[in-house]
């Protein structure tokens, strides 16, 4: 199951010599990644146009098989954005169900809860705010933008940036299907399609694969720190209804991580017809000890007495998983280059402290839409290259709310990395968020690379988890089957290895194999040879969530994610 990447791009290649070329069509936007940013974009885009009565071809392609099905979030919405998209999203049919009613903040210990007080001001506090099901708000988003004229694909996996000869981004071009795991061509296979366009705008989410490229083509990255992650887990459980408050959120940090892993909990109350709760685990993944397995904290803390009985006698009925940016102001790269655009998640807009970053990834797409437009549409538009370079866009975000509210908060992440963790950066953000503002002239750092912040296992202490009781906590694999996870068995991986002799030598060797305990889908695990002296890395590319980890997370830096065949991957289902 090993698939080295210079085997790939050789069996690409050879397709490309062996078979037909690839059929190509021309819009004036493409659009990669369905989720609030491309959306959002898409849909002021085709406002505009209309307002102003020109024609605009704007086509946008997701990996998934449909609108929301990959997309996973808490969530608690921040309608800030949605209100300047469509005023009147109420009418509409929008469905933000639940408004927050109460919020709840703890500090846990192992069996007690410290109740903290949430502030008016303080960056958590959700007044104003809706508990969503946010693959079902994406839908609904998907559903305005194509009664607007936009054309969605779904089911289409963008695999390659192409490029014009003057080397700006020239569009898209999604990935070959029917392939065989042995890079033969089945009787299913099919070229995948090119679509070009003047500009291309890439919302990916969470460290995407074309954008991975592209900080490496432009340098986008020169002028900032790295970004830093982490791993969100989530589930939905129909509760006992005596135990059901819709409106309430309640967050905690503490137990059962120690004070320098960064992470903390969310559980909130929906209304959507049924005693309905979204729970879930967020860790930082500059966390140090290999053997911490954050799919099996998550399942440890709803065993904690404040947790537990909001959910014993309840039925868990979902489960998903994804990597978040946590990077925030220091991380932004630069978002423009010839031909193109960042938007969204993809270059990390999100508010940590908030936990919250789909009204800054809306707002950031419209903003790149507003941006766009009037250079689409000029009878004699003015660019050096000849995919439109628009720096426009990152000008007007360095003026919009998301760059003051960002660089706001900018300090607060980075204020955790103290000899006191947890409980210094909580003393941090009360005395230099809720009272100076984030006005403090001075930029904290982060750590670095979250790939380089594992020590090794023998300078750490292995975790004895308790086992799954089947009630509360659960095993992975019935997990994974929870999340609809289902990729076409017969196809190259999607998951490939720069060499595959590192995992044993240096991940297995020095880390004690992380990739198995920080994959929270069961994709990688150590097996001995078949000789029975020694142990290879079997890769279950069919069980991944996308959730992107691995490839920020391995020591090595070793596993390179690239899309598989369009419509694999999780099936969520308002997640």
């Amino acid at each position: 199951l090993l698939f080295p990447l210079s085997k790939l791009f050789h069996l690409q290649k050879s397709y490309g010599e062996q078979y037909m070329e690839r059929f190509a069509d021309e819009a004036d936007v493409v659009i990669v990644g369905g989720g609030p940013a491309g959306l959002s974009a898409a849909i002021r885009l085709k406002q505009l146009a209309n307002e102003q009565e020109k024609e605009l071809r704007v086509c946008l392609v997701e990996k998934a098989s449909q609108i929301g099905a990959h997309t996973l979030s808490g969530a608690c919405l921040e309608p800030s954005a949605l209100i300047e998209l469509f005023p009147d999203w109420k009418e509409r049919g929008a469905p933000l169900n639940t408004p927050v009613t109460e919020d709840l903040f703890s500090i846990l210990t192992k069996k007690h809860r410290i109740p903290v007080p949430m502030l008016p001001g303080l960056p958590m506090n959700n007044h104003g705010n809706y508990i969503v099901r946010l693959g079902h708000f994406v839908r609904w988003l998907g559903e305005q933008a194509e009664e607007l004229g936009v054309e969605i694909y779904p089911g289409y996996a963008a695999a390659e940036v192409l490029f014009h000869e003057d080397g700006s981004v020239k569009g898209i071009a999604t990935n070959d299907v029917g392939i065989a795991k042995d890079g033969s061509p089945k009787d299913v296979f099919e070229r995948g399609m090119e679509l070009h366009a003047k500009v291309t705008l890439f919302g990916e989410g969470c460290h995407g694969h074309l954008a991975k490229q592209l900080y490496q083509r432009f340098n986008l990255r020169e002028n900032c720190e790295p970004q830093t992650y982490a791993i969100g887990l989530k589930e939905l459980w129909v509760i006992d209804e005596k135990k059901w408050r819709p409106g309430r959120i309640e967050h905690s940090v503490g137990w059962p991580l120690d004070r320098n892993t960064y992470g903390g909990s969310f559980l909130y109350h929906l209304n959507e017809g049924e005693p309905l709760v979204a729970l879930g685990f967020v860790i930082g993944l500059d966390y140090t000890n290999p053997y911490l397995s954050p799919f099996r904290e998550f399942q440890r803390w709803k065993h904690h007495p404040f947790i537990a009985k909001t959910l014993e006698g309840g039925d868990r009925i979902a489960y998903g998983a994804r990597a978040l940016n946590e990077g925030g102001y220091q991380s932004l790269p630069k978002v423009t280059f010839p031909g193109g655009m960042l938007i969204g998640c993809s270059p990390g807009f999100m508010n940590v402290p908030k936990i919250k970053g789909t009204h800054t990834a809306m707002k950031s797409g419209m903003l790149a839409a507003e941006a766009i437009f009037p250079k689409v549409t000029a009878e004699d538009p003015a660019s050096e290259t000849t995919g439109f370079h628009i720096p426009e866009y990152e000008e007007n975000l360095k003026k919009s709310w998301i760059w003051k509210e960002l660089y706001s908060v900018r300090n607060i992440r980075p204020s955790f990395h103290n000899y006191f963790g947890l409980y210094g950066g909580m003393l941090y953000t009360g005395v230099f968020y809720w009272i100076f503002r984030g006005k403090e002239p001075w930029t904290l750092k982060h750590a670095g690379l979250d790939s380089a912040q594992l020590k090794p296992a023998k300078e750490c202490l292995p975790i004895e988890y308790p086992k799954p009781d089947g009630k509360l906590s659960f095993d992975l694999l019935s997990s994974v089957a929870l999340s609809g996870t289902n990729h076409e068995g017969d196809q190259p991986p999607h998951l490939t290895l720069k060499d595959d002799s590192v995992p044993v030598a240096r991940n297995l060797a020095i880390y004690d194999g992380p990739e198995q305990r920080f994959c929270p889908a069961g994709v990688y695990e150590y097996v001995p040879l078949e000789t029975g002296e020694g142990m290879r890395l079997q890769i279950n590319a069919q069980n991944c969530v996308h959730c992107k980890t691995c490839d920020i997370k391995d020591p090595s830096q070793n596993i390179n994610w690239v899309v598989p065949e369009g419509s694999g991957g999780p099936a969520y289902n308002g997640m």
